[in-house]
């Protein structure tokens, strides 16, 4: 598909690479379609068991392209609606999909490209790593669905604190706060996601779709709508060929084998 965009795909595992590092993988529009259509082939793929996504160079991803926007000819306004709602598209099959996604923050993420990693279901930084929310610097507000899992991952005051001063925030700090899985050393941060990938891979993949659906709608709903849900959930998981060969392997006292149950 797009230039800009790399895929590789190993033993189930999908690496997705936005490919600007020259504009330390901005998102135009020829970026942000191609991020969007490989997302949307990978969740349909069904040899694909997680995807990780990262970015070339020497950042993960600095957001929209203001430079873009400014020059596009109908304003800059038109720009980051357009942007906006195919970015929008991308972020909502990340969290729509069953399959694990994981952030390999390799260098800045700040603005979408901060959004975009608070999408993900995990967080691998390289330890020079620095997140930015970036768009009140700007005079802009926050997209990308950051300002829905912000405070869910930190609070709301936290959440406050972080929209209003805009502080770059390190890896450590972003481990302590929660926006972050794991630090690793540089250079490793796509290799211990990749990693984290196919060891998720090899698990329940239909119990890993459940369980993210009720996480994430567990804050929208009424506890008993909730618990009904989940009921709902159990059944239909022991149901599945993988609920089956869990059950099966535990009356076995065996390690289930997840990957071949049909």
């Amino acid at each position: 598909m797009s230039e800009s965009v790399k895929v590789r795909k190993d033993n189930g595992i999908a690496v997705l690479l936005l490919n600007r590092p020259e504009a330390f993988n901005t998102f135009n529009m020829n970026l942000v379609e191609g991020f969007a259509a490989n997302l949307i082939s990978l969740a349909a793929d069904h040899t694909v068991r997680g995807i990780v996504i990262s970015g070339e160079g020497k950042a993960f991803s600095g957001g929209g392209d203001l430079k873009y926007a400014l020059a596009f000819p109908k304003g800059p306004s038109a720009a980051l609606h357009e942007l906006a709602g195919r970015f929008h598209s991308a972020v909502l099959e990340i969290r729509r999909m069953p399959k694990p996604v994981i952030a390999a923050i390799n260098g800045v993420a700040a603005g979408g490209g901060f959004s975009l990693a608070l999408a993900c279901d995990f967080r691998v930084m390289a330890q020079s790593a620095v997140l930015r929310q970036a768009y009140t610097s700007s005079g802009l507000c926050i997209d990308g669905g950051g300002s829905f899992t912000l405070p869910r991952l930190v609070g709301l005051a936290r959440a406050m604190e972080i929209m209003a001063f805009d502080p770059p925030i390190s890896a450590e700090q972003a481990l302590g706060w929660g926006l972050a899985t794991k630090i690793v050393p540089d250079g490793r941060a796509l290799e211990e996601a990749t990693n984290m990938a196919r060891q998720l891979a090899n698990g329940s993949l239909n119990s890993f779709g459940w369980s993210k659906k009720l996480l994430t709608d567990s804050f929208n709903t009424s506890f008993e709508t909730h618990i009904e849900r989940e009921r709902r959930g159990l059944s239909s998981c022991a149901a599945h060929p993988e609920g089956m060969e869990g059950l099966k392997a535990f009356t076995e006292k065996r390690k289930p084998i997840f990957t071949t149950a049909k």
